[in-house]
């Protein structure tokens, strides 16, 4: 058994699911065992398949603490795909310990219905949780980059305003770069067909030479393959000159 995570106790019951039925979803989908110990909020894991993924054994724990942090499980268990991840905020490091600054800094994050929550989710496509004094956030690479420092800022004190319309430019930032790179990549695929033009034959010659390589590849027990190989082509033929 490997220890993994400890969950708040209010969060074990989530984690278990109605006659287990959370935990066997997410044993299905680590390929793992959990015990969970009601007492501690400890969770441990063992794995039933000495080769099992070494990515799956790493992104569990995230799962685990994401549902411990808020999140639903149908949600965390997203965190198994290679490309998602979690980052956590820890509000006291900004406001210290006092629960009112936590509170209220909690209540700056998620905003009148919700509102500020929800619209940093949509224009940076990550998923976010908010409980007791921390912050969860899960998303790819270029969702985290931008919601890591709006959420920064509001901690600090920003006005939502700002921080909002600091989002938006950031994602149209990161939209253009998108557009660049799929640009950059479809010119390199046209390159081939620009030198084509540049040296008429090339695909010819390109073709002749997979051919013979092709055909250098034959194995000498196989006659009919031998007797093909020695078929010429269109394009060849055999010149008798004395020395």
């Amino acid at each position: 058994m490997e220890t993994i995570a400890r969950i708040p106790k209010d969060r074990i019951a989530v984690l278990i699911g109605k006659g287990g039925s959370t935990r066997k979803m997410l044993e299905e989908a680590c390929g793992g065992e959990l015990e969970i110990d009601s007492q501690t909020g400890e969770v441990k894991v063992s794995w039933k398949d000495p080769e099992t993924d070494l990515i799956l054994k790493m992104k569990t724990p995230d799962v685990i603490l994401a549902v411990g942090r808020g999140l639903a499980p149908s949600r965390a268990i997203q965190l198994l795909e290679d490309e998602v991840h979690l980052h956590m905020f820890d509000i006291r490091e900004w406001v210290g310990r006092q629960p009112n600054q936590i509170r209220r800094m909690r209540s700056r994050l998620i905003g009148r219905n919700g509102m500020i929550r929800s619209r940093i989710e949509d224009l940076t496509g990550t998923e976010i949780a908010i409980y007791g004094s921390t912050v969860i956030v899960i998303g790819d690479d270029m969702g985290l980059e931008i919601a890591k420092p709006a959420i920064e800022s509001i901690l600090r004190g920003s006005e939502h305003g700002n921080v909002l319309h600091g989002l938006e430019k950031d994602r149209k930032r990161q939209r253009m770069r998108s557009r660049s790179l799929e640009s950059y990549e479809e010119k390199r695929e046209e390159v081939g067909g620009a030198f084509e033009t540049l040296v008429p034959g090339l695909s010819a010659a390109r073709k002749r030479r997979e051919r013979r390589l092709k055909d250098s590849q034959v194995q000498p027990e196989d006659e009919p393959s031998v007797q093909e190989i020695l078929e010429l082509s269109e394009d060849e033929e055999i010149l008798y000159e004395e020395e």
